[in-house]
C-alpha cells in the first residue's frame, strides 16, 4: 500500500508523491560486485520509511541531530529522508575525514546518532567517543569485521514493515522553515561551519535547478562526489527528487570511469580536477596512439574548437554540422564513448574554478559544459550558462528566482529563497538584514547579467608593489596542463610572484617511462632534473599568457602529494593556504632568496 503524499514543500513529500504516482519506476541503481541493483520509487520510499520507523524507536524526532559518515551508497539517501521525514537533522561527514574531524563534526552538532559504513570508519568514531557526551547511538551499515557489542546493524533498524503510513503522517506535519541538514563547509581557512539549511531552502533549490537544466524523468544521474557536500547532494537528492529523474551508485574509486561507461549519464557534475583529468587522459593516450590516429584526432578536435564557437551560441550551419558528423564518426562517438559521455544532455562544471582551455577541449570534442556557480549557503544555486548562449569564463547568468548584484568593494552577493538560515553556534552571518547574501567571492557583472568571478575575497594576493592578483587564475592557467596536479600561487606582499606545484604522478611517471628515465617514488620522480625542466617549459608556456606583474618567476616542485589527513587539503580536496605556508616554510623563503 502506498500512502497518499503530502503537500510538497519538503523532499520526504516529493518521494512520496513519486511512489504513489510512479510505484514501478526505477529510481535508484546500485552496482555491488558487478552487478546493478534496482529500487523502484515504491521501493524507495518504503525503503525510507523502514529507516524512519527504526530511528523513531531510538528516539529521533524533531530536531534531533543524526550523522551519516559513509561513501555513496543508497542507504545515504535512504537515511537522509528518514531523518528529514521525521523532522530530525541530518548531518554528513566526510568519509575521508580522519577521527579528528569526526570528532569536531559530532560534537559541533550534538550528533546523538550516527550512521557509519564499516569498520574502517566505526574505528575512527570508537577512538573519540568518551568525548562524545551528546553520542547515544552508533548504527554500522556493513557490521563485517565489527566486534563491538555496543554497536548497531543498519539491519536491527532499517527492516520494518507496513510503516509507510506513519512515515507519511511524520512527513505531513514537517514544518519547511525548520532545518533539515547541517552542511560543514570545507574549512580552508579554519575549522568547518555548520551551514543550518532547511526543508525551503533544499525544495527552492530543486526546483531551480531543474527548471534551469531542464531536467525530467528519464534522465540518468551517477551518484559520485561527496554526499555530504552541497553539490552531490543538490544532484543526487534535491534535483534528482523533483526531476523525478533515476540516481545510479556505482563501485566509487578506482572503479569510477567503469561505472561512468557502465551509466552513461544523461546530466553530469563534473568539479574540474575530473574534467582536467579527462582531457590530460585523452591526450596522453593520443600520444601512444599510431601516426594516422593522431593526425585524425588533432584534425577532428582543431575543427570542433573553431565550430565550438559558433555551437555556444546556436548558430552551427549545414557546413558545420556535416564537420561534426564526420568528426563525430571517425573521433568523437568512440572517444565520448570511453569518457562515459555518449549520452551526456546537461554535463556541469561547478565547486571550484575552471580553466577555460579544458571548456575549449570539451567543447570541441562535444561535450557541452556549462558552468555554473553556487555555495552551501545558498544551497547550490546562483547562477549558470544557459544553454542557447554560453560563455566560456563566466559562470553564467542568475538562476530562476535568484538576484544577484555586486557590492562597491567588488563582492558578489546574492539573495533566493535557497539562502541558508545561518551557521550553528555561531552568532555572526554572512546575511544582511536585506536578505543578500555576502559570498566572499569577488567577481564582475556585464551589461548581459554574466557573472564572472575573479577570485576569493580573503585569497587576493597584493605585491609588495601594490599590484592585486588573482591566484586561482594563475593556478588554473598552470593546471590545465596535464603535468601539473597542484599549484599554489604565493606572493602576498612580495616582490614577485612564485608558485608551489605538485606534479600529476601518473602523466608525469608516463612521460618520464617513455624516455627510459627510471624512478622509485613520487619524491624521486619529482626530483629529477628533467622533470623540473619539462615543468619549468609549462611555466614559461603559461608567463606568456600572463600580465608582467603576474608571472611566475620561481617554482619549486613538491617533494610529496598533498593529502587530506594530513591537514593539506581539504575533504573537498581545496588547498588550505595557511597549512601549506607552514609546511611548506623553507621553500617558499628559498625562492625570494
Amino acid at each position: 500500500m502506498t500512502a497518499a503524499p503530502a503537500e510538497k514543500t519538503t523532499l520526504p513529500a516529493r518521494l512520496l508523491e513519486l511512489a504513489a504516482s510512479r510505484p514501478r519506476d526505477v529510481g535508484v541503481r546500485w552496482k555491488q560486485f558487478g552487478k546493478w541493483q534496482e529500487f523502484t520509487w515504491a521501493a524507495y520510499a518504503s525503503r525510507v520509511a523502514g529507516i524512519a520507523a527504526g530511528l523513531r524507536d531510538l528516539g529521533v524526532g524533531p530536531g534531533t541531530r543524526v550523522a551519516i559518515h559513509a561513501e555513496n551508497r543508497p542507504e545515504w539517501i535512504f537515511t537522509d529522508l528518514a531523518v528529514q521525514g521525521l523532522g530530525g537533522v541530518s548531518v554528513g561527514i566526510y568519509p575521508t575525514s580522519p577521527a579528528a574531524e569526526v570528532e569536531y563534526v559530532l560534537a559541533d552538532a550534538s550528533v546523538e546518532v550516527l550512521v557509519t559504513e564499516d569498520e574502517e570508519q566505526l574505528d575512527k568514531v570508537l577512538a573519540v567517543r568518551d568525548r562524545l557526551l551528546a553520542l547515544q547511538h552508533i548504527i554500522v551499515i556493513d557490521p563485517r569485521g565489527v566486534r563491538s557489542p555496543d554497536v548497531l546493524t543498519f539491519a536491527d533498524v532499517a527492516d520494518r514493515e507496513d510503516v509507510l503510513d506513519a512515515y507519511a503522517a511524520s512527513v505531513a506535519e514537517l514544518d519547511p522553515s525548520a532545518t533539515a541538514i547541517l552542511v560543514y563547509t570545507s574549512g580552508t581557512t579554519g575549522p568547518p561551519k555548520g551551514a543550518m539549511i532547511s526543508h525551503a531552502n533544499l525544495v527552492a533549490a530543486g526546483q531551480s535547478f531543474v527548471t534551469s537544466l531542464p531536467a525530467g524523468p528519464s534522465d540518468e544521474l551517477l551518484s559520485y562526489l561527496p554526499l555530504c557536500h552541497v553539490a552531490e547532494r543538490l544532484l543526487s537528492v534535491m534535483d534528482a527528487l523533483w526531476a523525478g529523474a533515476t540516481v545510479n551508485f556505482g563501485e566509487g574509486g578506482e572503479s569510477f570511469p567503469h561505472d561512468l561507461r557502465d551509466v552513461q549519464p544523461t546530466v553530469f557534475l563534473g568539479v574540474p580536477r575530473v574534467w582536467e583529468k579527462m582531457m590530460a587522459g585523452v591526450e596522453i593516450r593520443m600520444a601512444d596512439a599510431s601516426w594516422l590516429k593522431r593526425v585524425t584526432y588533432r584534425a577532428c578536435v582543431s575543427a570542433g574548437r573553431r565550430i565550438s564557437v559558433r555551437r555556444m551560441r546556436g548558430s552551427l550551419s549545414l557546413v558545420d554540422r556535416a564537420v561534426l558528423g564526420v568528426c563525430w564518426l571517425l573521433v568523437f562517438r568512440s572517444l565520448r564513448e570511453k569518457l562515459g559521455m555518449a549520452r551526456v544532455r546537461v554535463p556541469l562544471s561547478g565547486a571550484a574554478p575552471i580553466a577555460p582551455q579544458v571548456l575549449e577541449w570539451l567543447w570541441a570534442i562535444g561535450i557541452q559544459v556549462r558552468e555554473g556557480y553556487g555555495q552551501t549557503e545558498n544551497t547550490a544555486i546562483c547562477t549558470l550558462n544557459p544553454a542557447t548562449d554560453v560563455r566560456l569564463g563566466t559562470v553564467g547568468v542568475a538562476s530562476p528566482s535568484v538576484e544577484v548584484r555586486i557590492a562597491a568593494d567588488g563582492e558578489i552577493l546574492t539573495r533566493s529563497a535557497g539562502v541558508f538560515q545561518g551557521y550553528l553556534n555561531i552568532t555572526s552571518s554572512p546575511v544582511d538584514d536585506e536578505g543578500w547574501l555576502h559570498t566572499g567571492d569577488i567577481g564582475t557583472l556585464d551589461d548581459d547579467g554574466y557573472l564572472r568571478i575573479t577570485d576569493r575575497k580573503k585569497d587576493i594576493i597584493i605585491t609588495a608593489g601594490g599590484k592585486n592578483i588573482s591566484p586561482s587564475e594563475i593556478e588554473n592557467l598552470l593546471k590545465v596542463s596535464p603535468y601539473i596536479r597542484e599549484a599554489i600561487v604565493i606572493g602576498d606582499r612580495r616582490k614577485y610572484v612564485t608558485a608551489l606545484i605538485g606534479i600529476e604522478l601518473e602523466t608525469v611517471g608516463d612521460w618520464a617511462t617513455r624516455r627510459d628515465l627510471p624512478y622509485t617514488t613520487y619524491a624521486d620522480l619529482s626530483g629529477k632534473p628533467e622533470v623540473f625542466a619539462l615543468i619549468r617549459n609549462v611555466v614559461h608556456a603559461a608567463n606568456r599568457q600572463l600580465a608582467q606583474v603576474e608571472h611566475v618567476k620561481r617554482f619549486c616542485l613538491l617533494d610529496k602529494e598533498l593529502d587530506h589527513e594530513d591537514g593539506e587539503l581539504t575533504a573537498t580536496q581545496k588547498v588550505k593556504r595557511t597549512a601549506i605556508a607552514r609546511r611548506f616554510a623553507t621553500q617558499i623563503e628559498e625562492m625570494y632568496r
